[in-house]
């Protein structure tokens, strides 16, 4: 299984998307392909997500049974912590510095 997650993404992305994986509710992706088709896909995102950010998770055989990976600006990166992958978070911009 293969999930993709959209935010911000243009139009041109979303239509790239849509030809391979199913859209089953805004920006959320879903489908089964092989690690090679996959991978061409998250090329395609990394190279088109512009100002968005994207998430991908699909199954593999790790402890936690799944990867994923993180494009585009996003809070959330990925962290291995002896061996299994976990989510950091980066803190929210001060935007009051300043006034």
């Amino acid at each position: 299984m293969l999930v993709i997650v959209v935010e911000n993404a243009p139009h041109m992305l979303r239509g790239r998307l849509a030809v391979w994986l199913l859209e089953i509710r805004a920006g959320v992706y879903v489908g089964r392909y092989s690690r090679r088709v996959r991978n061409r896909i998250w090329s395609d995102v990394e190279a088109h997500i512009e100002n968005g950010d994207a998430v991908m998770a699909w199954a593999a055989p790790t402890d936690q049974g799944f990867d994923f990976a993180t494009a585009g600006k996003n809070r959330r990166m990925p962290v291995d912590f002896d061996g299994l992958k976990l989510v950091s978070f980066s803190p929210l911009e001060d935007r009051s510095i300043g006034r």
